[in-house]
């Protein structure tokens, strides 16, 4: 629990102007409750955090040691205090609510939400009135190279409007949607908090370099949803820096989350519009059974698609949107990490038509080490980018989350079974033909 409890929002009362997603919550403070496919970290100190950043670090170093075109994941709830991310995650959340109602009142409901633009002259006037900017800074804010030349504000260009060089403490101001006034999230922000979000930074700028020197991929691992807007704004925010040459910083997307295909459309658009690589790896989630049971126990809307085939639908739509940027530009890259046999086929016969060979390394594979190697290996000889997930770290945390992958693979003893299967039907193919060591 102590890993997601502002000492400010105890002695303040701060937490009851906060969002019921995005306060702690004593019943899931232990946050492996109804978790069977994820490691979890916690918050002890910051000396505990620098510790995590050397291991990774060595798994970096580690992935370069071992194969050219490495990749190594990292989670950012083991580089800081939770608690930030929470509060950042809620900031951008509220933005993000705050432009949709903007844009619900100049009579955009219902749109894409990319095809949503607000008029600038009119959004100005409102964030004057709602005294968040004069005219005057409003107006500044829209003549930068790119922002508002078109006379409208998408929600990219809002999105800027959040300056990531701004003290982190001063974002944590939102608009209430009752009053529509900018209300400080917090009552109170501690200057140790504040320099606990700047070494979260700092460890990820470390890990971020460190993998550009070894030429080794970095794969954010997507978390609970609460933490998800945050994690992914600031992964985001090193894709913007390291991602100039090649993709370098992988983002994560969980499709059985109801907002992924909007979360990959925006980002993708900006990848375009700024010229970086845009790099990801596409998951179905890890998370479900505690999100759902938080959602009901607390009393917010489930973030889960509401059944495995509509998660199965949003992955293909997800993955067929950055193929066919691939397609076209062929500065996005995408891991697709599934051991889903349907999911695997889909997308070498999208590869197939779509024009993307296998060789140009902008489709990648990943199956967890001793899991899935009739997908695998298969994949692997037909000249695929195929990698296996390793997860590292002491025996007696690794093997409970192996064991838990174990359960959650509900057909994973049919699938050994059908490897078996197979390879005992190969074994007697290359005797009857005299080929067993060809």
């Amino acid at each position: 629990l102590s890993s997601c409890t502002s000492a400010a929002e105890k002695e303040m009362g701060g937490a009851d102007q906060r969002e019921k997603q995005y306060r702690a919550h004593r019943g899931f403070g232990d946050r492996r409750g109804g978790v069977i496919s994820a490691r979890t970290y916690f918050y002890a100190d910051e000396a505990k955090c620098d510790q995590h950043m050397e291991t990774f670090l060595r798994c970096i170093d580690a992935s370069s040691g071992s194969s050219e075109d490495g990749f190594s994941a990292i989670k950012l709830t083991a580089l800081g205090r939770p608690q930030f991310l929470l509060q950042f995650s809620e900031v951008l959340v509220k933005w993000r609510r705050f432009f949709h109602q903007m844009a619900a009142e100049q009579g955009q409901s219902g749109r894409a939400v990319l095809e949503m633009k607000l008029e600038a002259e009119k959004l100005q006037e409102a964030l004057a009135n709602l005294g968040i900017a004069t005219k005057a800074e409003s107006q500044h804010w829209f003549t930068g190279e790119n922002l508002g030349v078109s006379g409208t504000v998408d929600l990219l260009d809002w999105n800027s409007l959040i300056d990531s060089r701004t003290k982190i403490s001063k974002l944590l101001l939102v608009p209430n949607m009752q009053t529509r006034q900018l209300e400080p999230l917090l009552s109170r922000f501690t200057e140790e908090e504040d320099l606990q979000m700047k070494r979260m930074l700092q460890r990820m700028d470390i890990l971020a370099k460190r993998a550009t020197e070894k030429g080794v991929r970095l794969m954010v691992d997507a978390e609970q949803s609460y933490f998800q807007p945050a994690i992914s704004r600031l992964t985001l925010e090193m894709q913007r820096r390291f991602n100039r040459d090649r993709a370098i910083i992988f983002n994560t997307y969980q499709c059985y989350l109801k907002e992924a295909y909007d979360n990959v459309t925006v980002d993708v658009e900006l990848s375009r519009r700024e010229g970086w690589h845009f790099g990801t790896k596409l998951v179905r989630g890890a998370y479900m059974e505690q999100e759902r049971e938080r959602a009901a126990q607390i009393g917010y809307e489930d973030p889960i698609n509401p059944t495995y085939e509509k998660t199965n639908e949003m992955y293909h739509r997800c993955l067929d949107y950055i193929l066919e940027e691939i397609k076209h530009s062929r500065k996005a890259n995408v891991m697709v990490a599934s051991h889903n046999e349907d999911t695997v086929k889909f997308t070498l016969r999208r590869m197939m038509e779509l024009g993307i060979h296998p060789s140009e390394k902008k489709v990648y594979f990943g199956q967890l080490l001793g899991m899935c190697d009739q997908i695998t290996f298969p994949l692997g000889q037909a000249g695929f980018p195929v990698y296996k997930y390793v997860p590292y770290g002491p025996v007696n945390e690794v093997l409970p989350y192996l064991s838990r992958r174990a359960q959650e693979n509900r057909g994973f003893v049919q699938r050994a079974n059908r490897e078996r299967d197979l390879l005992w039907r190969e074994l007697k193919r290359r005797l009857l033909a005299g080929s067993l060591f060809s």
